[in-house]
């Protein structure tokens, strides 16, 4: 038997295949989208996943601000941060983060979804969320995606 057909391939950063991906997010729900987002970040979907290495996609999210939250969780979950202070304990809730910009909230919640070291700093960098239907990113030829395709 041959063992050197046998080599376990990882990718680098040259030999990564990024590709440009957009999500309408408009009726899906927040963690499931966020999940699947992440997933296509880090690129797990990928036969080439390589963990240590930026091998995902980037992702376009359009209609960030027609997503959906079930139940009471607008005005119930709260996102907790802390200045450095005494007493310096903040709270925000998915509203109050909507209505301060959509795309605020979508990047918060794939954010607690990433690593949370340097790697999953860059892939943040990778995701870019609109309010609206109209993103600036045209010139990347980017590709229309079903997000509930994927699993």
């Amino acid at each position: 038997m041959d063992t050197l057909s046998y080599k376990t391939i990882s990718a680098n950063k040259a030999t990564a295949k990024k590709e440009w991906v957009v999500i309408d997010a408009s009726g899906q729900t927040l963690g499931r989208l966020a999940s699947k987002v992440a997933k296509l970040l880090r690129g797990k979907y990928k036969p080439s996943f390589t963990p240590h290495v930026d091998c995902g996609d980037n992702v376009i999210i359009i209609n960030a601000d027609k997503v959906v939250l079930t139940g009471n969780k607008w005005t119930d979950r709260v996102y907790l941060r802390y200045t450095g202070y005494p007493g310096g304990q903040r709270e925000t809730t998915p509203a109050v983060l909507l209505s301060k910009g959509a795309d605020r909230l979508v990047h918060k919640v794939v954010k607690g979804m990433l690593p949370k070291n340097i790697l999953g700093a860059a892939l943040l960098k990778n995701l870019y969320v609109y309010g609206g239907s109209e993103h600036k990113h045209e010139a990347q030829q980017p590709k229309t995606l079903d997000i509930n395709s994927l699993k």
